[in-house]
């Protein structure tokens, strides 16, 4: 049975910084991509950043291209979402997700998702 388990949401002040943890188990695919989602209340899930096990190549969306960044622990199976220079519009639950590609989970067929971790940027 696969299990993503977030954590590391919260409040923070904008320009602040958080780091949130997927850690999984479970997983049999031998190369799969590993990303992280969000959605704020009213809108749409939408992907943020996506890491693949091929390479370690990663993806992000144009939003927060240079503020965030993701990345994994092979060993702790876990994958990160450090993310800087927060502002009010990063608002919103966070998802951690996988399918077996990343072109795949760009385009949300993903096939297991986490329960979701909450940020909330506010002064």
């Amino acid at each position: 049975q696969v299990q993503l388990v977030e954590s590391g949401g919260g409040s923070v002040q904008p320009g602040g910084s958080l780091r949130l943890s997927c850690a999984f188990s479970g997983i049999t695919y031998t190369n799969y991509c590993m990303g992280w989602f969000r959605q704020a209340p009213g809108k749409e899930r939408g992907g943020v950043a996506a890491i693949s096990t091929i390479g370690g190549a990663t993806h992000y969306d144009g939003s927060v291209k240079g503020r965030f960044t993701i990345s994994r622990d092979s060993a702790k199976n876990t994958v990160y979402l450090q993310m800087s220079s927060l502002r009010p519009e990063d608002t919103a639950m966070y998802y951690c997700a996988v399918a077996r590609l990343c072109t795949d989970l760009l385009h949300r067929k993903v096939d297991y998702w986490g329960q979701g971790t909450q940020v909330t940027v506010s002064s």
